[in-house]
C-alpha cells in the first residue's frame, strides 16, 4: 500500500474515468477535472463506470507511479456528496480511502467527535508533536 504522511491530500474525480488511460491521460485529468498540480505529492483518484477498479496517480518525488485495483466482486462506494457541491472533484480523507477500500458502506458510516491538535510550527520543528 501506498504511505500517506498527515499533509497529503486525496482527491476524487467525481465523474467516471475511462480506464485505459495511463500516465499523460490521468495527469491531463488531474489538471482539468481536480484543477490540482500531479506533482504536488498528493493522490488522485479514479474510479471507472461500475467503479469496480481504481487508479489512483501519484508523484513519489522521482516519477509518477500509478496504483491499480480490480474487485473480484462488488464496487467501490463513492463518498456521498456535502451540502450539494457540484464540484467535480472531491476531497478524502485517508479514513474515507480505507472505506472504500475495505468495502464499507460510507453512507452508514459516522465520525465521532474528537480533539484535533495541529502541529504549531514550534512543535513541528521539535518532530515530537507535542
Amino acid at each position: 500500500m501506498i504511505a500517506i504522511s498527515a499533509q497529503t491530500k486525496l482527491y476524487l474525480a467525481r465523474d467516471a474515468t475511462d480506464m485505459r488511460k495511463s500516465f499523460r491521460g490521468l495527469i491531463l485529468l488531474t489538471e482539468a477535472v481536480l484543477q490540482q498540480e500531479p506533482v504536488s505529492g498528493h493522490l488522485f483518484l479514479f474510479l471507472n463506470r461500475r467503479q469496480d477498479l481504481m487508479k489512483i496517480l501519484y508523484w513519489d518525488g522521482t516519477g509518477f507511479c500509478i496504483w491499480y485495483k480490480r474487485l473480484e466482486r462488488g464496487s467501490f462506494q463513492r463518498p456521498p456528496a456535502v451540502g450539494g457541491e457540484e464540484r467535480r472533484g472531491l476531497e478524502l480523507s485517508t479514513a474515507q480511502l480505507s472505506l472504500m477500500l475495505e468495502g464499507i458502506d460510507l453512507t452508514a458510516v459516522r465520525q465521532r467527535l474528537r480533539f484535533r491538535r495541529f502541529p504549531t510550527e514550534s512543535t513541528a520543528m521539535r518532530g515530537d508533536g507535542f
